[in-house]
């Protein structure tokens, strides 16, 4: 099962916000998950991006693979930065 760190939109027409998930990578965008990781609103001022550390690094540590907004938000927040030092450090 090839599993991503992705974003599901949420929120009404013309006011998206977003859920952090881990899902199967062949399910629809807003189909089912196995897990909510956090969420990110881009309509504040500044944006808010809030995610698990912990459990995100556990599915990187699984394999699950970031999309490419998914990874954008996980190197803001610092998170992917944290989860390849740990991963050269083990080594």
């Amino acid at each position: 099962m090839a599993v991503k760190i992705r974003l599901m939109r949420t929120g009404a027409k013309h006011q998206p916000s977003y859920r952090v998930v881990v899902a199967d990578a062949r399910l629809p965008r807003g189909g089912k998950y196995l897990e909510a990781l956090g969420y990110y609103n881009p309509r504040t001022e500044p944006s808010v991006i809030r995610i698990d550390e912990a459990r995100a690094r556990l599915w990187l540590d699984r394999g699950a693979r970031p999309s490419d907004a998914a990874r954008v938000l996980l190197e803001k927040t610092g998170i992917l930065q944290r989860w390849e030092a740990g991963r050269a450090t083990k080594a």
